[in-house]
């Protein structure tokens, strides 16, 4: 590690906040187990979560100062804690303070215990898992961050990591940060015309990827969907071309492949310069880059993966989670690699070769935490218990959910069979613009009860408050409302890149002076949180956040389609799935089939496989009110069968068009059901 970067800062404001216990129990912050500052494992401080809760949100400064100066390494300490306005949607946190997360992330550790363990790369051919020390990811990091440096790319500049999950994945990410570049990554997933997109609005100076991905038996043509994408991308200039199977790539004059020398100092990078981007969807069609920058969402992402999954020295830490998404990049590489923990990198699938693959994995590689979706472990259930009683979870101590609140009947098999009754089960609530875990039932005091399928308690710092349908905050308990937070914390997304205005509306205005997550919640007697969902065109397909207005955008591109509505309906496996009403020019009713399958793969094509509607209803017309707005609680209780209750239509131009609607579906339901019976 460079000379002069300090173990903690050493300003005033670091003076003032590193007394956070002493003045209670004579002890300091509970440090990372064997993250930077560490001399071994964790030594808790005498104060209660509970008193810990209670300090961070009446004395937030003192808390996430002491907690920063003591948990990063600094190049330059902080001078402030915090400088935000909910209102404007101006946020910042350690204000003055210099630092480069991958040095927190590696040279730390690498300073301490060089040989230990960074990733487990837990490949798609079973029983073929790769380990990667963190010397060895500081080596390889560096490589890539040299090969950048020597094609141009420089501070700020932003750069599109397209890869599967893999070691390699995660040195592009971390070699981005070691020189100030921005990275966004984008799920291998997606298509090149979402690629594009995402490419073209973050303005991206260059693209690493594969030559080929390798996900469930099947290979994926990454760096041709690379190649296509590009060709509308003018501010690409270069192509890094990592390889994952032995096929040669074909390379083109920008592509360049990435052999470089293994040394690379760190760029000093300020507090509330950009870390990266992740574009999520939101109720308008067009995805939205969250920004996050540097040291705020380092230590919420550290502390929550410490205190969240009760994460100790020498855990294999296995989170599942695909490193395009948020959760990979809190859950798989900073949170765990900052901490100095073991990560595992879970490169297939559930089901492949077996539905045993999830708990053959947890016995060989030992795994301490297991964190995964909902929409897995319902597709797993249906399999039965003996693919999970086959192998030994004795290793396994804290189960976790993400992506989506967890039914009960998931909730239960997942912490009584494959945690046998003995692990708690932390149902996680957050989002790609907190950064991190906002509520979860873990870390509370000892012997606090976990409530099934709740997310149950705030973490530290985070205060909700739900909100009624005048904009008023609701007291008491046993009520519903809009799930708010209300003052800032280190985590949170700083703004949607390029559309600083876009980023105040949809998240501070609906309630001025509080952070609206979009989502409803309960607050239970004993004052537990329950999200109950989306309160706007959002669904949530397999743990994946879809606009159902980006899913209307694809579908209106096609020529025989003048309109369509798109909503979400609950399924069984996926949790949500998209139901599509599509209008057809009258002139093509006949060949609605075939258009059907055009629509399909338009979707396919235009944003992911994922993303293609499992329903499509052709109508003559859409339930309209007479400014012309798409009535869709009509279109949902249609789609979903209960239409004994529609509600007030006397606001509809014409009412008549639902009693068309549910002839149509009517018909449709009659046509599923019997190819149901041919199959």
């Amino acid at each position: 590690t460079p000379e002069g970067w300090e173990g903690r800062g050493t300003g005033s404001e670091e003076r003032r906040c590193s007394s956070l216990t002493a003045d209670r129990s004579g002890s300091t912050w509970p440090r990372a187990a064997g993250g930077p500052g560490s001399s071994g494992p964790t030594e808790l401080s005498r104060l209660s979560h509970g008193d810990l809760y209670r300090l961070s949100v009446t004395d937030p400064d003192r808390f996430w100062g002491s907690a920063a100066a003591d948990r990063l390494r600094w190049a330059e300490p902080f001078h402030r804690v915090r400088d935000c306005d909910l209102s404007s949607g101006r946020i910042g946190w350690f204000l003055g303070g210099k630092l480069n997360v991958s040095v927190n992330c590696l040279d730390v550790h690498v300073e301490k215990h060089p040989d230990r363990v960074a990733l487990i790369w837990e490949r798609d051919e079973p029983g073929t898992e790769v380990k990667v020390t963190y010397r060895e990811l500081l080596e390889t990091t560096c490589r890539l961050a040299n090969a950048l440096k020597s094609h141009g790319i420089n501070k700020g500049d932003r750069v599109a990591i397209y890869m599967s999950v893999s070691p390699l994945a995660v040195a592009a990410m971390l070699a981005c940060v070691r020189i100030g570049a921005v990275h966004t990554v984008v799920f291998a997933g997606f298509s090149s015309d979402a690629l594009a997109g995402r490419i073209q609005d973050a303005g991206c100076k260059a693209v690493i990827t594969f030559n080929e991905g390798v996900r469930g038996g099947r290979v994926i043509q990454l760096k041709a969907m690379v190649d296509a994408a590009v060709k509308t991308c003018p501010s690409v200039q270069h192509v890094f071309v990592c390889q994952r199977t032995e096929t040669p790539a074909v390379m083109g004059e920008r592509d360049v492949r990435l052999e470089e020398p293994a040394v690379c100092a760190p760029e000093p990078l300020d507090s509330e310069d950009l870390l990266f981007l992740l574009y999520t969807s939101g109720s308008t069609g067009k995805p939205k880059g969250v920004v996050h920058t540097q040291a705020g969402y380092l230590l919420y992402a550290s502390l929550t993966h410490q205190y969240v999954f009760d994460y100790r020295d020498g855990d294999v830490f296995g989170c599942v989670a695909d490193v395009g998404w948020i959760t990979g990049h809190s859950y798989v590489v900073y949170g765990p690699l900052c901490n100095g923990a073991t990560t595992v990198l879970f490169e297939s699938t559930p089901v492949y070769p077996n539905p045993g693959r999830y708990w053959e994995t947890v016995e060989r590689l030992r795994i301490s935490q297991f964190y995964g979706a909902p929409t897995a472990l319902r597709l797993l259930l249906k399999y039965g218990e003996s693919w999970v009683k086959k192998y030994d979870r004795s290793s396994l101590r804290t189960l976790g959910s993400v992506g989506e609140p967890i039914n009960h009947e998931a909730w239960h098999w997942f912490h009584s069979v494959v945690g046998e009754g003995r692990c708690p089960l932390v149902d996680t609530w957050w989002q790609t613009e907190t950064g991190g875990v906002c509520i979860a039932p873990r870390p509370a005091d000892e012997g606090a009860p976990i409530v099934p399928a709740m997310a149950m308690r705030p973490f530290f710092g985070i205060q909700p408050v739900l909100m009624g349908e005048k904009g008023e905050p609701l007291s008491g308990n046993d009520i519903t409302g809009a799930l708010c937070i209300s003052q800032p914390w280190p985590g949170i997304a700083r703004s949607i890149y390029g559309d600083h205005q876009r980023f105040v509306d949809a998240y501070f205005k609906p309630y001025p002076g509080f952070y609206f997550s979009g989502d409803g919640a309960y607050r239970s007697e004993d004052g537990f949180y329950q999200i109950t969902g989306r309160m706007d065109d959002v669904i949530n397909v397999s743990g994946h956040r879809l606009g159902t207005a980006e899913i209307e955008d694809a579908l209106d591109e096609h020529p025989a389609v003048p309109e369509t509505a798109v909503i979400g309906i609950p399924h069984d496996i996926k949790g949500e799935v998209p139901f599509a009403f599509v209008v057809l020019k009258e002139d093509l009713s006949d060949d609605a089939p075939a258009v059907l399958q055009q629509l399909r793969d338009l979707v396919a094509t235009k944003i992911a496989k994922y993303a293609v509607p499992e329903h499509f209803l052709v109508v003559t017309r859409l339930p309209k009110t007479r400014s012309g707005k798409i009535m869709r609680r009509i279109l949902r209780k249609v789609a979903m069968e209960t239409t004994e209750d529609l509600g007030d239509v006397s606001t509809l131009d014409d009412p008549s068009v639902v009693k068309e609607i549910i002839e149509a579906h009517e018909e449709y339901r009659k046509q599923r059901e019997e190819e149901k019976k041919k199959k």
